[in-house]
């Protein structure tokens, strides 16, 4: 059932329970469940993006990962940059900040063409360089025994001196995963595609665990400028954390972090600052969604930035004595990379679906898009 979610700013988003889906347990949903599915999925065509809430993930686990990440970020750059694998684009290991470049900072003119659509008030805060943010990948599940991408399925790496590391990330990893292949499994009812489209395609998936780190010790103020960033003349005045950007895989979803800042845009054009509800999680449709729906649905646009209640958490963390590093708890889900990307049933018969959607493999999909954000070199 979708009910209303706490107030955000603008809009509230629908809260979708997965409750009823998981229990079926193999048998066909009920016709209250496929409206439900309807529902949802309507909702990633209208929106981009999606609230729902998983009772196998816990808020208590999110919060055993925000400790051990926050730990890990506030090192020295010296210790995190022994993670770092620019030879595997940055697909494993830890990608220092100042290295991911936002799109809109490399294609600007397209950039431009997309913004003409907004509404002045809707504009994000254009940078003009790289993120601000490091990060960290984690691969999530298994991997094919033989792929033709191997970079994008390598091993992991495992930073020292945290002995809990492999345990938290792979549980947290697998939790969040689980409610993504719930997602994906009732979106494809509700298209009225098989229950099994989209996950038997992310089956041995490149999927990974991504959290973020921002250091708001050192970027926590409002309307300053770093790492390359400028503030674009209608957004709103915050540094940019991370550069309006839409994601390259099929489906992200984030738990909560403990400072906001995360905005996302609606497929109508509306800028949405999102507040994830206590024991949800928010899911956001990437690229490769976009793909398989030939363009019904959206790769959602978002940013990250310092805003007024990022720079209150700030203040609320320091008298507490926390941390202020601002760590997102995110997945990136994934079609497999040698699976092929193309529009999916009903939706292959879209006017221009085929020429604006051609059968690609998702490793090349995937390797195009790191060389254009500059983590993979060209």
């Amino acid at each position: 059932m979708a009910t209303p979610a706490a107030s955000n700013t603008q809009e509230a988003l629908p809260v979708f329970e997965l409750s009823a889906f998981l229990a079926l347990d193999g048998q066909p949903p009920t016709a209250e469940l496929q409206e439900q599915c309807k529902q949802l999925a309507e909702c990633l065509a209208r929106t981009g993006c999606l609230v729902v809430r998983d009772p196998r993930v816990p808020a208590s686990a999110n919060d055993t990962f925000l400790d051990m990440l926050e730990g890990y970020f506030c090192r020295s750059e010296e210790q995190k940059q022994a993670e770092a694998r620019p030879d595997l684009a940055y697909q494993v290991g830890v990608t220092p900040a100042g290295v991911e470049m936002p799109r809109c900072v490399v294609e600007p003119e397209a950039c431009k063409q997309q913004l003409a659509r907004l509404q002045p008030e809707q504009q994000p805060t254009l940078p003009t360089g790289a993120d601000a943010k490091w990060r960290y990948m984690w691969r999530v599940g298994p991997r094919p025994e033989s792929t033709q991408y191997a970079e994008l399925n390598a091993e992991p790496v495992v930073p020292q001196g945290i002995p809990q590391w492999c345990a938290v990330m792979d549980d947290w990893g697998s939790k969040l995963l689980g409610a993504v292949q719930a997602v994906a499994a009732m979106a494809a009812l509700g298209f009225g595609l098989p229950a099994d489209a989209f996950t038997s395609r992310m089956d041995l998936g490149p999927h990974l665990l991504a959290p973020t780190g921002s250091d708001l010790h050192q970027h926590g103020q409002q309307g300053t400028v770093l790492a390359g960033s400028d503030l674009h003349q209608h957004g709103q005045q915050g540094t940019v954390l991370a550069g309006y950007h839409y994601d390259l895989n099929f489906i992200t979803i984030h738990g909560r972090t403990r400072f906001p800042g995360l905005s996302v845009w609606l497929a109508d054009g509306r800028r949405l600052p999102v507040s994830i509800p206590p024991g949800c999680l928010l899911c956001q449709a990437g690229k490769q969604l976009e793909w398989l729906t030939g363009g019904h649905v959206q790769a959602g646009m978002h940013e990250v930035l310092v805003t007024d209640a990022t720079v209150a958490s700030i203040a609320a963390a320091k008298a507490a004595g926390r941390s202020t590093w601002r760590v997102s708890s995110t997945v990136f889900s994934h079609i497999a990379s040698d699976q092929l990307l193309q529009p999916l049933g009903h939706f292959a018969q879209q006017p221009g679906a085929a020429q604006r959607y051609p059968d690609t493999p998702a490793g090349l999909q995937v390797q195009r898009e790191l060389e254009v954000i500059q983590l993979k070199r060209q």
